[in-house]
């Protein structure tokens, strides 16, 4: 029943268009049997106006339905993101930008790379200094994601964890 209610604006909106465009029709035909523009004010101005009035308020309808439609489009891919979130597939997130030397000698020993948009890196990539924080994940995450090695530092040697 509700996603009847829902529906209900963009088939609103239709109807009232389609009644607008019919009102200008009316309008139209109604001037057109007169020869003095005196006489035809009066159909172009109860048919024109009216119906232009409803063909905006039926196009607001209209475009009012598309954007409540992809709202709750865009609310459920968020629920089914965070819900992928939350069930594990993050890996490990700690930020390679802020650990320290030693740490990142301890990410590399663990089999922690850095996820790049398209490729892993070694924690110590020279390529990553001066990039802000970026996510750690183990080399078998990175390539499921799709991620190709770094050409420079070539992290697919190390261990996978």
């Amino acid at each position: 029943m509700r996603v009847r209610w829902n529906q209900l604006g963009g088939q609103a909106g239709i109807g009232i268009v389609a009644a607008g465009f019919f009102l200008i029709f009316l309008g139209w035909n109604g001037a057109a049997s007169y020869d003095r523009v005196p006489s035809q004010f009066p159909y172009l101005l109860s048919g024109g106006v009216a119906g232009l009035a409803l063909v905006v308020v039926g196009a607001a309808l209209i475009v009012t339905q598309a954007l409540r439609q992809d709202r709750a489009e865009l609310m459920e891919e968020i629920r089914q993101l965070r819900e992928s979130m939350e069930r594990g597939g993050a890996g490990h997130v700690t930020a390679a930008g802020s650990m320290s030397p030693g740490m990142l000698q301890q990410a590399e020993a663990a089999g922690l790379v850095v996820a790049g948009p398209s490729s892993y890196h070694r924690p110590s990539c020279r390529l990553l200094s001066g990039r802000g924080q970026h996510p750690t994940v183990s080399v078998g995450d990175a390539e499921s994601r799709g991620l190709s090695p770094c050409r420079v530092c070539d992290p697919a040697v190390l261990p996978t964890a």
